[in-house]
């Protein structure tokens, strides 16, 4: 999802321990599809099910990855999307018929035995509903972990909360948080550690990744506007696809020769109903709104309530977590008493 600037931009790697401290507005719906997507059967690509048959994929993946990273020391906030503008409709449709399509590929490799196609057809399938999201919203307030409902895109919001100062960093996998004006980003920060490289027999240690706003414009040498029309000729949630036969190299050679936003989209053949003037606007000027972050506070009781009775967890590994998190409580407490007398 998202505009792809891989090729262009590199992050620099960092350990989970040197973000301690560090307050991270993380995008909610791109973190949870990556637990729906990544925590699944790995014979069968089903995700995890209670024993009413509820998917618990997601509830999984926050509870364990929010917990580690709150044990490092890290202060999330969770940013959830709102309302999306109308023109990604045409973008949800294509995604939902993709996922259609992912669906019976998965069902014919789960007869054929074949585990790659498996694996990779069911993380295709994957599907984010609303009661997963309210369930997930729910766990992070057990959990005392802040989450928030943006106006409009999670990732606007997130920017505008860094941009603010009240947080250091947006979180996200998606490389549209630069787009959306996020001074700092940090990849991979709940899909740290040992990963399998899909359909090889190999492994590579996943590290948190930096990226830097201005370096990155002072690297490519063009402006943010330069920046967002590279991203719209390359593709974004609302142009899936980019101009054909446009890539992350020849976008930045034609922004770095032509220089005016208006001349560049103006020279391409535009195949898409949503004009390339109201899809750049909607980067550069996104629906954000002025809000505070809440604080949350940690509830054992109703944590193990909806964990253990209602979704059949472990109330050992249960009890185990709540110690962590009562910890971390503790140990940022600490910290902004600290940070309050100049320590």
């Amino acid at each position: 999802m998202g505009v792809n600037l891989t090729e262009l931009v590199k992050g620099e790697e960092t350990e989970i321990s040197e973000l301690k401290g560090r307050k991270i507005a993380i995008d909610a719906y791109n973190t949870i599809y990556q637990f729906l997507s990544i925590i699944r059967d790995r014979f069968t690509g089903e995700p995890l099910k209670d024993s009413r048959g509820r998917v618990t994929s997601h509830l999984s993946g926050l509870l364990y990855r929010t917990a580690r990273m709150m044990e490092a020391g890290i202060q999330p906030v969770y940013v959830f999307d709102g309302k999306p503008p109308g023109f990604k409709k045409e973008t949800s449709e294509a995604r939902r018929a993709v996922r259609e399509e992912a669906e019976k590929k998965w069902k014919e490799a789960v007869k054929r035995k074949d585990m790659e196609a498996v694996r990779r057809y069911s993380q295709q399938a994957s599907k984010l509903t609303d009661d997963m999201i309210e369930e997930s919203r729910r766990l992070l307030s057990c959990m005392g972990v802040p989450n928030v409902v943006a106006p409009s895109e999670g990732e606007a919001q997130a920017a505008y909360f860094v941009r603010k100062g009240m947080v250091w960093s947006a979180g996200s996998q998606d490389w549209d948080s630069l787009l959306f004006g996020t001074p700092r980003l940090v990849k991979n920060l709940t899909i740290t550690g040992r990963r399998k490289i899909p359909r090889k027999e190999k492994y590579i240690e996943i590290k948190p990744e930096i990226i830097e706003l201005d370096r990155v414009l002072k690297a490519l040498e063009i402006s943010h506007d330069q920046l967002i029309v590279l991203g719209i000729l390359v593709g974004t949630d609302y142009n899936p696809g980019g101009i054909k036969g446009i890539g992350p190299k020849t976008a930045l050679k034609i922004v770095k020769e032509q220089k005016n936003p208006e001349a560049v989209l103006g020279s391409v053949d535009w195949d898409f109903d949503t004009p390339a003037e109201k899809i750049f606007d909607f980067f550069k000027n996104p629906p954000v709104q002025e809000m505070e972050i809440p604080r949350e506070r940690l509830d054992p009781d109703r944590l193990m309530e909806m964990m253990v009775e209602e979704h059949d967890f472990s109330s050992e590994r249960m009890e185990a977590v709540i110690k962590r998190l009562e910890e971390a409580k503790k140990d940022d407490a600490q910290s902004d008493l600290g940070r309050f007398f100049g320590r």
